[in-house]
């Protein structure tokens, strides 16, 4: 499994702070139940590692990593409990370099184009844009990635529902990190039906289609509806019940173009 494929077709990894342990089986199968099967745990409590071991072991399928990991010795805690991915908010060459020594998958922090530089001189291709919104959101991204076209951004810090769909648009963001569907207060009361329900509107959003046309082929109709990322889309259609026609897809430069539903009702296309 490529866990940065698996990050970029999940498309929004949930960022959770662990503070009651007991919490954690639900607030997975809440994740889950809503569609993003996925969990970057903070390292801004001492229930972190046990956190990610419970996740792990009972629900192998969810994709983990450790946040705010600031040590190479939380890494090897993060990674001794079955931590998937490291991200770091800001960009230690110590840190950096011990896991990509030893393998492990890192999206350090970076806020400006010598982070970048730095990472790139590193061998990654992929990071972590932090604080997103308190540094000036998607428009200072665009401008200070443009240089950088082979770098891929996981913005953090500030998302919310209501400023995702700018970032889940942009061809250079491998996913976003936030913590709006997993609030503190959600946690603290066992709301996990409210979990399960911004989790679900995160992922109506980045789903969202837009009506094209509609095709007549051989006396059957076509619905063509064109979306940012078919990547994600498919993704997630499929974990809702929709069947593909595998044979229909349509690659470019290694990005899905198009893709009709098994029924042949339904053609997905790459918004250009």
């Amino acid at each position: 499994m490529n866990i940065l494929d698996e990050i970029h077709k999940i498309g929004i990894i949930p960022v959770v702070v662990i503070d009651d342990i007991d919490t954690v089986v639900s607030l997975a199968e809440a994740l889950i139940a809503g569609g993003l099967p996925a969990a970057e745990i903070t390292f801004r409590t001492d229930e972190a590692a046990e956190a990610i071991r419970i996740i792990t072991e009972k629900f192998p399928k969810m994709i983990v990593g450790a946040g705010t990991v600031l040590t190479k010795e939380q890494v090897d805690e993060a990674v001794k409990a079955g931590a998937q991915f490291i991200v770091s908010p800001g960009f230690n060459p110590e840190v950096v370099e011990y896991c990509i020594s030893n393998d492990i998958v890192i999206l350090p922090g970076c806020s400006c184009p010598s982070d970048i530089e730095k990472a790139i001189s590193m061998g990654l291709e992929n990071v972590k844009f932090f604080p997103a919104e308190q540094l000036g959101g998607i428009k200072l991204l665009k401008a200070m990635s443009a240089p950088y076209n082979k770098m891929k951004f996981m913005p953090t810090g500030g998302l919310e529902i209501d400023n995702l769909s700018p970032y889940l648009e942009s061809s250079n963001i491998i996913a976003c990190g936030g913590s709006f569907m997993v609030k503190k207060e959600y946690i603290a009361k066992g709301d996990y039906e409210s979990v399960v329900n911004e989790t679900k509107k995160a992922v109506d959003l980045m789903i969202r289609f837009k009506f094209k046309e509609v095709m007549i082929n051989d006396s059957k109709q076509e619905y063509i509806f064109e979306s940012h990322n078919l990547e994600r889309a498919v993704f997630h259609l499929e974990r809702r019940g929709v069947l593909f026609n595998k044979d229909s897809f349509i690659m470019n430069n290694g990005k899905l173009e198009s893709a009709v539903t098994a029924d042949g009702g339904m053609r997905l296309i790459r918004i250009k």
